[in-house]
């Protein structure tokens, strides 16, 4: 009977949650972001829903299933080499071009299958091998490949052009859709959905290892790990599953140099203190704004502790604790889009992707793609769902073994995002306690410069580097294309460091 009317008393408070705070909800924008707000299955779901909406988008599914025989589906990797239809001027064959889409069936699953997309380098096969992993939880690559740093744009006529800036102009890169339930990423068992980042790390580890398995020839590549927004959990999660597997020499060895963050959500008890100073500095909120939320903070960081220790109940707790601080600061700041404070909302929408997504679920668009008649579920509400009680977690605490190790670090965000700004970053970056931590918080911040104008701060030390992007919100590639394809290419060349005077080399 307690439990049952302890139950009652969380759907209770979360209703009020959702009464009070719907009216921001439409300010929102989708992602690994924030309006979390009951304990009960359905209202979660619902606002994950609301969120999705602001882009623009309209997955018909809330996650991606198909009814199949799971023991007639082989355990390695299914792969064709394509060419996207509407594809102006490719002037290329598809060997020429290698474009590939494929399928891999998970082994540590019953039913799961995930779908990726690999585009060889435009400028030498033996550039690096990188995987690019977007957020939500529970949001498509896509988005990355056709609006951020992909081989090609989409124009509203759905046509793609090719973008001048993508990464794989100075890499091999891998677009993949996770977790479970994303994207064209499907399962027929509900069992198969990851709900926490062993889950999630260890499904990729198994798919980096078929990859490379079915592509021999990039084994020898340097391989980078970059991501934005909620891959700030995935992204050192799988580098220390891919260091574990390389140290205790399990398959192909994978040669892991480094991982790049953008704009992520990494160590939450950090970045959520950082909401109500960056709020002020940026003129979000007034000073009397600033003292009543700062009351918020104590309760906040005594939750994401009790996350820490008790897991389950405790975490989504500390989800509706923290992102309390969010919804007050929202509330004051009015209709702002949180992922680039620059712009606002109209009504319900801060952005249409709507495009990538009408552009993927086209008939001849999935036959090129070999995903025969199955539905493109841009951003899964229920894969976001069943991350809930991973938010809170600090996925920072691993980060320190493989700077030690040597692991190349980069954390960059773009100076105009909210949601994971990039002063939460920095702090967070800043307190991480390594061998070399005395050294990078007392190293020269200068500027990081494209072409010989300033794009924005750096800040680096052995292994690891920050840079805050001038004139970007929460996605830099799409924000400024040229400056993030520099950053890349320079961290990768270990030429994105400083002289004695203070110059990039």
């Amino acid at each position: 009977m307690a439990s049952l009317s302890s139950r009652l008393c969380r759907i209770f408070v979360s209703l009020l949650l959702l009464i009070f705070v719907s009216p921001l909800t439409t300010v929102s924008s989708f992602s690994n972001h924030d309006l979390r707000l009951s304990s009960t299955p359905y209202l979660p779901k619902i606002q994950a829903e609301k969120l999705i909406r602001s882009l623009n988008l309209f997955p018909k599914d809330s996650i991606n299933t198909q009814v199949g025989d799971p023991s007639s589906i082989p355990r390695k990797i299914a792969e064709k080499k394509f060419i996207f239809p509407n594809l102006s001027a490719s002037g290329s064959s598809v060997e020429e071009l290698g474009h590939h889409a494929g399928y891999y069936s998970l082994p540590h699953s019953k039913a799961a299958r995930m779908f990726y997309l690999f585009f060889e380098s435009r400028s030498s096969k033996d550039d690096p091998v990188v995987i690019w992993l977007t957020g939500g939880p529970g949001c498509s690559s896509g988005l990355a490949v056709f609006y951020e740093n992909g081989p090609f744009q989409i124009t509203n006529n759905l046509s793609l052009v090719w973008n001048d800036y993508g990464w794989d102009k100075a890499s091999n890169i891998l677009y993949v859709d996770q977790p479970t339930g994303t994207g064209f990423s499907y399962t027929s068992d509900e069992s198969d959905i990851r709900h926490d980042e062993q889950g999630v790390s260890n499904d990729l580890y198994d798919f980096l290892q078929a990859f490379f398995k079915h592509h021999p020839q990039f084994v020898k590549n340097d391989f980078y790990i970059t991501g934005e927004s909620y891959a700030g959990h995935y992204i050192p999660a799988l580098a220390s599953r891919i260091h574990q597997g390389n140290k205790e020499k399990l398959g192909i060895h994978i040669n892991l140099k480094g991982f790049a963050i953008g704009n992520g959500l990494t160590n939450p008890a950090i970045q959520y203190q950082a909401y109500t100073d960056y709020a002020l500095d940026r003129g979000l909120i007034n000073k009397a704004d600033y003292y009543s939320i700062n009351k918020l903070l104590p309760p906040c960081e005594q939750a994401i502790k009790n996350c820490g220790t008790e897991g389950g109940e405790a975490c989504l707790s500390s989800y509706i604790a923290c992102n309390d601080i969010f919804q007050r600061i929202m509330s004051a700041a009015g209709n702002i889009n949180y992922y680039d404070i620059r712009k606002e909302c109209e009504g319900s929408l801060c952005y249409d992707f709507s495009s990538m997504e009408t552009f993927l679920n086209k008939k001849e668009v999935r036959g090129a793609l070999g995903v025969g008649d199955l539905d493109f579920v841009s951003c899964s509400s229920q894969v976001y769902d069943a991350m809930v009680n991973d938010w809170m977690r600090n996925l920072e605490v691993g980060i320190p073994a493989l700077l030690e190790d040597g692991i190349r670090v980069l954390v960059y965000a773009g100076e105009e995002d909210l949601i994971c700004n990039w002063l939460g970053n920095s702090r967070w970056v800043h307190a991480m306690e390594w061998s070399g931590q005395i050294e990078f918080g007392t190293s020269q911040t200068i500027p990081f410069t494209v072409d010989g104008a300033e794009a924005g701060q750096m800040r680096s030390h052995g292994p690891l580097t920050f840079i805050k992007v001038y004139e970007a919100g929460h996605m830099v590639p799409m924000d400024q294309p040229k400056a993030a394809l520099e950053m890349l290419r320079r961290w990768m060349q270990g030429k994105l460091t400083m002289t004695h005077s203070g110059d990039n080399v």
